[in-house]
């Protein structure tokens, strides 16, 4: 495992916590009714003083969310403070995914670590179990046949440090195109199968009036994704890059922040400041004809707008043949006072009630060899799966595959300026030149 100090992020986290302390502000969210305080064992939601208290931290409002997915999340929260009512309580603590991780950052170097909290593999998890903040799950995984649920030891891939598992995973998600069928139909365009395709469906699709792609630039990382795949395209290596035996000015990076700028063209005019849920809402509002975007958009589409999930279809990003795929997970603190009753909370996020309405529900891929029924599943879920199926592997984000949070933060930041025309592409290879020279490399 890669070691590298913390000490940057942790001294930026225990300023925000700061800062909210000085506004006066709870560490929980405005609709949780508990204390992010991972010590404490105090009773809550009548439970008589006899139950372990703990908090589970989200990246979503459970009380004002339409998202199919976190509506789950919320079910198997209160399905699991009614089945161990008097034993266990969970109280979550939520925020907005732009905020998430500075907030759990922050409650990190105030002492007061969620007992359960949700990550993405990659560099975030390592964010945590670097530095003992996240807890090897291997105990509880071994106990009661837990771990021989899952479909395989390779879900754990991702999770799995010098031999110990950090996190479990909830669900596999891959980055598809969503597209109007019906819009398509009215303009002509056939679904693309290669990048001059796409660039093909789109001039017809804008000349029939549609806006051909929404998307946002203003959360740097549904930008970036996009970028993943046309540097995927192209022919990048990342493993290469962080070792120094390739470079990101041997022209790869800039030919595929040429087609960025070429595609661009085609997105909504209000991209630069359209936040990820605005780019989705705009989708299944029926305002543009393609959204690239993970399958968990899926359950937001589906909540938002159950009548579009018939004309709402799926492809694979063209010209390239791997697909972006990632699971989210939960990481138990590793200071918690109640192990049992936070491993009993993670056990319950992937037991069969769980993962059978992440896939009839949530259209999302099981972790778990659960049986669900295909027919009431939403039907962008097969067409997903058919995207897995016809792919020759799968990687990560990009932001989310680099050597550290900080360099694939960098590199979405550098992707949204070449988008602003802030930076040319020629500028951008020669910056993340530099940047891993200067921060990733021995």
């Amino acid at each position: 495992m890669k070691k590298r100090s913390l000490f940057a992020a942790i001294m930026s986290a225990a300023m925000f916590a700061t800062t909210l302390a000085g506004c006066g502000s709870s560490s929980s969210s405005d609709n949780s009714n508990g204390s992010a305080n991972s010590g404490s064992s105090s009773s809550k939601g009548g439970d008589s003083g006899k139950a372990q208290e703990i908090t589970w931290m989200f990246w979503d409002d459970l009380n004002a969310t339409e998202d199919l997915i976190s509506l789950g999340y919320k079910e198997t929260i209160e399905r699991f403070n009614k089945d161990y009512e008097g034993k266990y309580h969970v109280t979550p603590v939520t925020t907005n995914l732009e905020e998430y991780y500075n907030k759990l950052n922050a409650l990190v170097a105030a002492g007061e670590t969620p007992d359960v909290f949700i990550v993405s593999p990659g560099p975030q998890l390592t964010d945590y179990v670097e530095p003992g903040v996240a807890a090897p799950l291997d105990e509880y995984l071994n106990k009661d046949g837990w771990k021989d649920t899952f479909t395989s030891d390779a879900v754990f891939s991702q999770q799995t440090y010098d031999g110990k598992i950090y996190a479990v995973p909830l669900n596999t998600a891959a980055a598809c195109c969503f597209y109007n069928t019906e819009m398509f139909e009215k303009a002509g365009a056939s679904v693309p199968k290669t990048w001059d395709e796409m660039i093909d469906a789109c001039e017809k699709l804008k000349g029939a009036g549609y806006t051909p792609v929404t998307i946002s630039a203003g959360t740097a990382w549904c930008l970036s994704m996009v970028a993943g795949y046309l540097c995927e395209a192209e022919g990048v290596e990342l493993p290469k890059l962080a070792d120094g035996s390739a470079s990101w000015e041997d022209g790869k990076l800039e030919s595929a922040c040429d087609k960025l700028l070429k595609f661009s063209d085609y997105f909504q005019r209000t991209a630069a400041g359209d936040t990820n849920d605005v780019a989705t809402a705009n989708f299944y509002n029926e305002e543009a004809a393609i959204l690239i975007q993970g399958s968990w958009a899926i359950g937001q589409i589906n909540g938002a707008n159950p009548d579009f999930e018939s004309k709402c279809g799926v492809f694979q990003f063209p010209g390239v043949e791997r697909v972006i795929a990632k699971s989210d997970s939960l990481c138990m603190s590793s200071t918690t006072k109640n192990p049992e009753a936070a491993a009993a909370l993670i056990k319950y996020f992937t037991d069969d009630t769980a993962q059978k309405y992440t896939a009839e529900k949530g259209g999302k891929i099981p972790v778990t060899k659960v049986q669900y029924d295909a027919s009431v599943a939403p039907k962008q879920l097969s067409y997903v799966m058919d995207v897995f199926g016809g792919a020759k592997g799968t990687f990560g984000f990009y932001n989310e595959s680099m050597p550290t949070t900080e360099t694939g933060a960098h590199f979405d930041d550098t992707m949204v300026a070449v988008f602003l025309k802030d930076m040319t592409p020629k500028e951008a290879a020669k910056d993340m030149e530099e940047y891993y020279k200067a921060n990733c490399r021995k």
